[in-house]
């Protein structure tokens, strides 16, 4: 699984103008599962991420995960980080899961976060979706697993 994680003082995602998911200071988590990502790849991708050490502690240092600040998660499906821009300039997405396989992912990777303790509100699946964030740093990572 592939995953871009924001360190955001706030995000918000929306579906024909509603807000549908949102968090304040957390973590903005753009996923994409790939060609054959198993469940452990979800698991090892969430407890990752809980864990991850990008938040300041009191000496400025980035020291703390989402869990220890209390922040939460606004999880959203990404396909086009599948993206192969190897040749010419349109990217393919071969390499994404099958769209009931990568939605099957998607849905279990927000919960095993959520399991983590990290609260989580998602975006929907294959929809149209406006993302809307406040990147804090900015902090962007880039992961997979």
């Amino acid at each position: 699984m592939r995953a871009l994680i924001q360190r955001v003082n706030e995000a918000r995602v929306m579906v024909d103008g509603d807000v549908i998911g949102q968090c304040g200071a957390g973590v903005l988590i753009l996923v994409c599962a790939m060609q054959g990502d198993q469940v452990a790849n979800a698991d090892q991708l969430a407890a990752k991420i809980a864990k991850l050490r990008i938040f300041q502690d009191d000496a400025g240092k980035m020291n703390l995960s989402v869990r220890d600040i209390g922040g939460s998660a606004l999880v959203v499906s990404q396909f086009t980080l599948a993206a192969d821009t190897k040749r010419g300039n349109r990217p393919g997405f071969s390499d994404a899961a099958p769209p009931d396989e990568g939605e099957r992912l998607y849905e279990y990777f927000a919960a095993q976060l959520a399991a983590q303790g990290v609260p989580v509100e998602t975006g929907r699946f294959g929809a149209d979706m406006k993302v809307a964030l406040v990147n804090d740093g900015p902090v962007t990572i880039w992961m997979e697993v």
